[in-house]
């Protein structure tokens, strides 16, 4: 999860990873533009707020439905073009990335398996030590991993669209907490060999109230990784694409001789998952909101982690 500009070398199991982050390569550090005008979105039922009366989950904040732009028709990578109008329901998500606390209590009830301990070192990172305090961010899981922990909480992992609408709202904001350059008050990143305790950047918070959107982690969603997702016809309603779709994606362009819209990388030949929001070891410019890496579901990389997702009440 480093700049795309400098590949890193990545060990043993990892050696394969084909993304935007470090462990592959890492995204163009040009600017967007601002947000364009887009057509207006179709109408979904249970796009507003839920009834007053419904309680909000512990350690979760609602994302009010409607519409949002995601994408972009300038700067950033391909795949991050083109804006686009999208419309969807109310939803609770997490207000921070999942805490190894957290993590812990799952592994105690044997419903989640360990993080791999030897991410950090693969990745120059050093000991594993440093990356598991109670209140850092889980990481080196992996997305079935993460999936599942959600689940198990009674939660799921958030779609790609409303990962972007909780960190860009309505107005199209280029960063979480809107235009200003990323600053270390903002985010964990920048080169940092560490993860930071998580909601200690107050001043990165996202529109809704959310922490970490930016940095620290690179969050896991459920989305297949589609290089085409945003031309699909679902893309108004923030469908995710099929596998096949995905595979169908890279082939082609594969067929066309490039390497697609993942920088220096090789196409990938197998459905990989989406991570949003860049990590501790990412550039600023890397942590807009528009951003999209990808990896195989079955990495466990140190700059990986994840928050979760639950379905708001239908509005009344």
């Amino acid at each position: 999860m480093r700049p795309r500009l400098a590949r890193f070398a990545l060990t043993v199991a990892l050696a394969a990873c084909s993304t935007r982050e470090a462990a592959r390569e890492q995204p163009a550090a040009s600017a967007a533009s601002a947000p364009p005008v887009v057509p207006a979105p179709p109408s979904i039922p249970s796009s507003g707020a839920p009834a007053a009366a419904d309680a909000v989950p512990e350690g979760m904040a609602l994302v009010p439905g409607g519409p949002f732009t995601m994408g972009a028709d300038h700067g950033g990578e391909l795949d991050e073009h083109p804006a686009h109008a999208v419309a969807i329901a109310a939803y609770y998500l997490d207000l921070t990335e999942v805490t190894n606390e957290a993590w812990a209590r799952c592994v105690a009830a044997k419903a989640c398996p360990p993080p791999d301990a030897t991410s950090a070192g693969k990745n120059g990172f050093g000991g594993d030590a440093g990356f598991r305090g109670p209140r850092q961010p889980v990481s080196a899981v992996s997305w079935d991993a993460a999936r599942g922990y959600c689940a198990w909480r009674g939660r799921r992992l958030p779609t790609e669209a409303e990962w972007e609408k909780a960190a860009r709202s309505a107005d199209g904001r280029r960063y979480a907490w809107g235009s200003d350059e990323p600053t270390p008050d903002h985010a964990v990143f920048g080169g940092r060999g560490l993860t930071g305790d998580v909601g200690t950047h107050r001043k990165g918070d996202g529109p809704f109230g959310h922490h970490d959107l930016a940095g620290n982690v690179w969050e896991w969603v459920e989305d297949v990784y589609d290089p085409y997702a945003y031309q699909r016809p679902g893309a108004a309603e923030g469908k995710g694409s099929t596998c096949e779709q995905a595979l169908e994606a890279l082939a082609d362009l594969r067929a066309q001789g490039k390497k697609g819209f993942t920088g220096s990388n090789p196409l990938p030949t197998e459905c990989e998952h989406v991570l949003r929001g860049g990590a501790f070891n990412y550039p600023g410019p890397g942590l807009r909101v528009t951003n999209r890496v990808h990896h195989p579901g079955r990495y466990r990389l140190v700059m990986s982690g994840f928050r979760c997702a639950k379905d708001a009440p239908a509005a009344r």
